[in-house]
């Protein structure tokens, strides 16, 4: 807030002077100028109009206001500074008067607000547009996506009651890398190299986790494994990942259009992507009947394939791809249902965000095949909590389970080669955290 103006005469001056610079520019034709151009203009609009009405506003709050107004016609109003701290992961939007954020994994109230209501429809409205998507009473939810891939999920009245309403997941510039995440106790280098051999071995590996756990940020540091000749088909609901090899398809779901036809769901797409000659496919996360025929390309040749599950262990997550498969409806035989399942899966990775905010690697499992009519499992990997410290974060300890994976055998035929010393409770796991 400006140090000088009250916040009533700053906030009417800034209406103000807004109000006049629509009615004396020609914002259509600025429409068709570039950006930074556009945002010169009328940054020095704005200083002229202060100049002429001898605005009582020190320098300093000049230029705030020359800034806030910007952000109101290019940008996504008050919370465009919050989009350029790296630091914020999350931006949830309750209502015009309270806006949070997340850092580091704890959530935390900002003094930003809207103007009101229509105000925060404006915003919402903009985004959503930008990519081809609408939000209005006769579609009041939306899922879209800023510049940066950030995803954005938006809901207005009737089914938010207390007006709009916009969470946002930072998926900014700053990409995490495998070795920001042994620094920062995510994982220890054994289960990084554990990772990297499944990835390069083109096994199947599924992430699981729950929401804001890491699972999307994981996914796109294994996918960075896959070698660069190989062709890669991406599906998504609201594109998130970002790989760097050179060949990679990326494919996005389509929502009903006013009509309510047109919808293009996930289960067409990997259908689709079968037809494209893939080497790989990463399904961003599964959640319904598109299970069915990710597992059957996963046993038909196309090996070495990620997704994504919500869910609270490993075991949870076989039993939700279960529950998927049904809502198919094919009536297949539970039996059959889980073989398909166990020839499928090879790995297992839970992440979990901790009460601290941090996220951790739980554990790390591989699935072994079938036992009468139960899929069974091995933990190779395993973080085991201890408690807090003085600083009330999470400490705990990775260790191994002890148990030599089946995997490695597979591995090895495919001629990618890791020490089994990994896997003995010998081994220094780089310890507490």
């Amino acid at each position: 807030m400006p140090e000088t103006a009250t916040f009533t005469s700053y906030r009417d001056v800034k209406a103000k002077i807004h109000t006049q610079l629509l009615a004396e520019m020609d914002l259509e034709s600025l429409n068709k100028l570039q950006e930074d151009v556009a945002c010169t203009r009328v940054a020095e609009a704005i200083r002229e109009l202060l100049q002429r009405d001898r605005t009582p506003l020190t320098l300093k709050e000049r230029e705030q206001l020359v800034e806030e107004v910007l952000h109101e016609l290019f940008g996504l109003g008050p919370i465009e500074p919050l989009l350029e701290d790296s630091s914020v992961s999350d931006i949830l939007v309750n209502g015009p008067d309270n806006i949070y954020v997340e850092r580091k994994g704890v959530l935390e109230r900002t003094d930003l607000f809207f103007n009101d209501a229509p105000h925060l429809m404006r915003i919402i409205e903009r985004i959503v547009s930008r990519v081809g998507r609408r939000i209005d009473e006769s579609s009041p939810m939306v899922d879209a996506r800023l510049a940066d891939g950030s995803r954005v999920n938006a809901i207005i009245p009737p089914l938010a009651l207390d007006g709009p309403s916009m969470s946002i997941r930072r998926f900014g510039g700053h990409k995490l890398s495998a070795e920001s995440f042994i620094a920062n106790g995510t994982m220890t280098p054994q289960i990084l190299d554990l990772l990297q051999a499944c990835v390069k071995g083109k096994l199947n590996v599924m992430v699981s986790g729950g929401t804001g756990a890491g699972k999307t940020t994981l996914l796109n540091i294994l996918s960075s494994f896959i070698p660069t000749n190989e062709r890669i088909i991406t599906i998504e609901d609201a594109a998130e990942l970002r790989l760097n090899q050179p060949h990679v398809i990326r494919l996005e779901t389509r929502p009903p259009n006013i009509e309510g036809k047109g919808a293009i769901r996930q289960r067409q797409l990997v259908i689709n992507a079968l037809r494209m000659r893939p080497d790989r496919i990463i399904v961003g996360e599964v959640r319904g009947e598109e299970a069915v025929d990710m597992l059957q390309a996963m046993n038909t040749g196309h090996e070495g394939s990620l997704t994504t599950i919500h869910a609270n262990s490993a075991r949870d997550a076989l039993t939700r791809l279960e529950t998927m498969i049904a809502m198919a409806e094919l009536n297949l035989p539970d039996r059959a249902v889980r073989q398909q399942i166990a020839s499928a899966i090879h790995v297992i990775v839970q992440v979990s965000r901790l009460p601290d905010g941090s996220r951790k690697i739980m554990s790390v499992s591989e699935v072994t095949g079938m036992e009468g009519p139960i899929i069974t499992t091995q933990e190779l990997f395993v973080f085991e909590r201890s408690g807090f410290d003085e600083n009330n974060r999470v400490v705990g300890t990775f260790r191994p389970t002890g148990i030599r994976p089946k995997i490695a055998e597979r591995l090895e035929s495919c001629g990618i080669r890791f020490s089994t010393d990994a896997f003995s409770f010998d081994s220094r796991m780089g310890g507490r955290r």
